[in-house]
């Protein structure tokens, strides 16, 4: 994001958290942006059974809270804490104002909130219209893609699959055994073999 960008004038922080450590609640006012530096985190609601939806994932380079700084409501929507140890760069609000001054430091950050719309878009779509099968048959094709191979090891756990897809585990589990009794996948922990998806 700082590329070709002058930043001699400002001082900006390195925050530091623990794995499962909250980063913002709900409601919390955003007065700042964060880029991910290491590490990885997710923002989530809460559904009224008390399970955790997961709404979108940061991982490093992600930026945090740029899409809310300028907005009438500026406030997280969401809870977002860490999944892994993380590392984050702190810029206030006041620098941010200054930085866009900067023709190239624009683009980048136009470019940050466009992705994270994007990603909002994707999870909005992934919630209407299609079936719990269909949304995990999706999201181990875009893994095999992204693997280069029909052999995918999951990067979460399956709880935080459960979460990713608002769902109970139970409810997860079920579909992952018709899935394999159908013929769909082969699973052994977080190995899969994905033998057809249609």
């Amino acid at each position: 994001m700082f590329e070709n960008v002058n930043i001699a004038d400002f001082t900006f922080k390195i925050k530091e958290y623990s794995k499962n450590e909250t980063v913002y609640n709900q409601n919390d006012v955003c007065n700042g942006m964060d880029i991910v530096l290491s590490g990885s985190l997710v923002a989530y609601s809460l559904s009224q059974n008390g399970s955790e939806n997961i709404v979108f994932q940061f991982k490093k380079g992600s930026v945090i809270g740029a899409n809310l700084l300028f907005g009438s409501n500026n406030s997280y929507p969401m809870n977002i804490y860490c999944t892994q140890d993380c590392k984050l760069l702190h810029i206030s609000k006041s620098d941010i104002e200054a930085l866009l001054h900067d023709y190239n430091f624009t683009i980048h950050f136009i470019k940050s909130i466009s992705k994270n719309s994007q990603g909002m878009n994707k999870k909005i779509a992934m919630y209407t219209g299609k079936s719990l099968r269909d949304n995990i048959l999706d999201y181990f094709l875009a893994l095999s893609i992204k693997q280069k191979s029909n052999n995918i090891i999951l990067p979460i756990t399956k709880k935080q699959l459960a979460d990713y897809f608002g769902v109970q585990r139970p409810s997860l589990f079920r579909e992952l055994k018709k899935l394999k009794d159908d013929g769909f996948i082969k699973i052994e922990n977080k190995h899969i073999e994905i033998i057809r998806l249609e």
